[in-house]
């Protein structure tokens, strides 16, 4: 069993498994791809007489990529299957039902989750490549350099060990630990948007600073949660957004491999 320095797993000696939490925009995501295509929908049945089935289409289209954007691949998925089956119970005739008699409106509803699904991962994908739109060549350097490390290595703790030390260099940081699973006590977060949280509320690190004590930054590996960076801040200036924003980039490269391969308690 291999291990890596600075790193602290509950779970090695205890043999638990690890907790899948998602994380609280991801829950709001999936609760709203089940709710708004069919609120959105209710809304436009009073005009249904009105309105083509194209047009009813393209705005259930609207509602996929904004839950998609918001949440996860798996929230623009449920989405889409949401608009699709609410299209087919307010728009096509039988209404209030899920028949449908007429050929077009087959073509329409299954055009509509094809084209959701694709749209929620298109908007998808371009939320998580926001964070690379950086005109730093290092920060580039150290994401690359990060993510053919993840394709490589044979142990998700050689990545999460070379993210440690990435971070602590790039945030100017005092020190980095990795603790997998736990979510013990409510430390300051650093966010998916480069912001940082403590308890419920937004902190402006760019005016007061880092908060006192660690700060974590979560890891997740197809939407589970797998464990958390603990940043203690170091004397310097807090980094730009950019350099935030990239952190949370390789935190995410960390949870993919541990995802992917496992941490040493999987060995």
């Amino acid at each position: 069993m291999s291990t890596v320095t600075g790193i602290r797993s509950p779970y090695r000696s205890a043999g638990r498994q690890r907790p899948a939490v998602r994380p609280p925009r991801e829950r709001v995501a999936l609760v709203a791809s089940l709710l708004a295509p069919f609120l959105v929908a209710l809304v436009l049945v009073p005009f249904r007489t009105h309105l083509s089935h194209t047009n009813a289409a393209l705005v259930l289209v609207v509602v996929v990529v904004a839950v998609a954007a918001l949440g996860s691949r798996t929230a623009g998925a449920v989405a889409a299957l949401s608009a699709a089956a609410w299209f087919d119970f307010f728009f096509t005739r039988p209404y209030n039902t899920f028949d449908i008699t007429a050929s077009a409106d087959v073509e329409t509803a299954v055009l509509l989750l094809a084209v959701g699904l694709i749209v929620s991962q298109l908007a998808m994908r371009a939320r998580r490549l926001e964070v690379i739109t950086v005109t730093d060549a290092g920060y580039l350097a150290r994401i690359h350099a990060t993510a053919d490390l993840v394709q490589s290595a044979r142990s998700g703790d050689t990545v999460v060990d070379h993210v440690r030390r990435e971070l602590t260099e790039l945030l100017g940081l005092r020190g980095c630990r990795f603790e997998y699973g736990t979510l013990l006590g409510q430390p300051p977060r650093l966010e998916q948007d480069g912001g940082v949280t403590t308890g419920r509320r937004n902190w402006d690190v760019d005016t007061a600073g880092w908060p006192e004590g660690e700060i974590e930054l979560r890891a997740y590996g197809n939407e589970h949660y797998l464990g958390r960076f603990m940043l203690t801040s170091g004397p310097g200036p807090v980094p730009p957004l950019q350099a935030r924003l990239v952190a949370v980039t390789l935190a995410d490269h960390a949870g993919a491999a541990l995802d992917t391969s496992g941490p040493a308690l999987r060995r």
